[in-house]
């Protein structure tokens, strides 16, 4: 395979790929329908479902502005409208050490085309990219498509979910093109330190590798850490930065997202590199134009009472999680979340009695009492749950309460008894 394209290799790979949304589809079919009570979903980051979780007034009036004009109804220019990139590049660099230009950023449909992207510029004939464990699987299924061999490296539970550092260096070889980082964390939880994101970099340029940094949760930051963007460390290695709307507006549905060039030194901007990017654009069909228009001024005007309002509520229903974990006899929290919209846990199945692994706790979970988790396998480890708690505080209790009456239910008992496994159709990780 050369420059992106697919084999057979690439499509078989990527069809045994877990996806997310693959697994809710399927825990969603297993609702028993005469059960009356609501679903609850705690297994996607979509707050929008909740009436607590809205976006700001602005973002509204300045979509429908847009629209309103008739100016935005034709094409934008593939790499995004010029007014769009640059206010992108203006709202990144309040926190860089350094002036972002309009050149330097990449209009592209949510955060999943920006990391499509990102693989297709620096995959290659041979090519390995290292990827956090747990992380989020969409990597696993660009990197298929694309025959770029994945390589995993560990996150730390008791470091905070931090890099196992070691592992990567062991990982990495010369054909180790870029490393991932995903900071607010997905599926942890997980806010990264100043000094570590610096020994990520200092690692990365040791590796002569770049960083390609997964910010769709940027800002969402609601612990002792601040939220430290990891082009903050361009100058000591080359970073591609991913972000979106998605979260921090609220917005999902939008799909307006972003891939930004965080390179001052110019280490990994050069010309041949940069005009592949725009070349590759050419063939993307980017957001719609009247979204575009509208990102100036949703990033100018948006009020800072609008953010703060947005983490107080995930602070206090990540605390409302945590606390209805603790009585929850076979779950723990190994790190509570400090920002995102999610939280990983461990499940002990030596403490269930007919519970065979994370996927078939969830299963029954669905048919038993009509709430949706996400098991671990889907983002890379087994045996653990993925707890979404961007729901209102009343779902979130309410969902709690049934998932600790599910595990009193299959709790195990001194008798052995006759046990019952349910089983899913799912693929393995690459």
């Amino acid at each position: 395979m050369e420059n992106g394209n697919l084999n057979h290799g690439g499509v078989d790979k990527a069809s045994k790929t877990i996806t997310i949304k693959g697994i809710l589809g399927l825990l969603m079919e297993n609702i028993d329908e005469s059960d009356k009570r609501r679903v609850i979903s705690l297994g996607i980051g979509d707050p929008t479902v909740y009436s607590c979780f809205h976006l700001p007034k602005v973002a509204e009036y300045a979509v429908v502005d847009a629209l309103q004009s008739e100016n935005f109804n034709g094409y934008a220019p593939t790499v995004g409208l010029p007014q769009t990139r640059r206010a992108i590049a203006e709202y990144l660099s309040r926190d860089l050490p350094y002036k972002l230009s309009s050149d330097d950023v990449f209009i592209t449909s949510g955060c999943t085309q920006a990391i499509d992207v990102a693989l297709a510029m620096v995959g290659c004939p041979g090519a390995n990219i290292l990827l956090p464990r747990p992380g989020f699987p969409i990597y696993e299924l660009c990197a298929a498509f694309r025959n770029v061999e994945v390589r995993h490296f560990d996150l730390l539970p008791e470091k905070g979910w931090e890099v196992d550092l070691h592992a990567v260096d062991a990982l990495a070889d010369q054909n180790t093109v870029a490393m991932v980082v995903i900071n607010p964390g997905n599926p942890c939880g997980n806010v990264y330190s100043y000094q570590h994101l610096e020994k990520i970099a200092e690692t990365a340029k040791k590796l002569k590798i770049l960083v390609i940094a997964d910010e769709v949760y940027g800002h969402l930051a609601f612990g002792c850490n601040p939220f430290v963007p990891m082009g903050v460390f361009g100058s000591i290695v080359p970073v591609l930065t991913l972000g979106s709307l998605s979260k921090r507006w609220i917005v999902p549905g939008w799909r307006l997202g972003w891939l930004v060039i965080t390179d001052p030194c110019g280490m990994f901007r050069k010309p041949k590199m940069v005009e592949r990017v725009k070349k590759y654009f050419d063939i993307l069909g980017g957001p719609a134009t009247f979204i575009q228009a509208a990102v100036p001024r949703i990033l100018e005007q948006t009020q800072e009472v609008f953010f703060k309002k947005t983490n107080n509520l995930l602070k206090q229903t990540s605390e409302i999680c945590c606390e209805r974990i603790k009585e929850i006899h076979c779950i723990t929290c190994p790190h509570r979340p400090e920002g995102s919209m999610a939280v990983m846990v461990k499940l002990n199945l030596s403490l269930l009695e007919d519970i065979s692994n994370d996927i078939d706790f969830c299963m029954k979970l669905a048919k038993e009492e009509s709430v949706i988790i996400l098991p671990g396998t889907a983002v890379g480890l087994k045996n653990c749950l993925r707890i979404t708690f961007a729901v209102d505080p009343a779902s979130l209790e309410e969902a709690m309460k049934r998932v600790k009456s599910f595990s009193q239910r299959h709790a195990k008992a001194n008798s052995t008894t006759t046990t019952t496994t349910t089983t899913m159709d799912i693929p393995t990780l690459i």
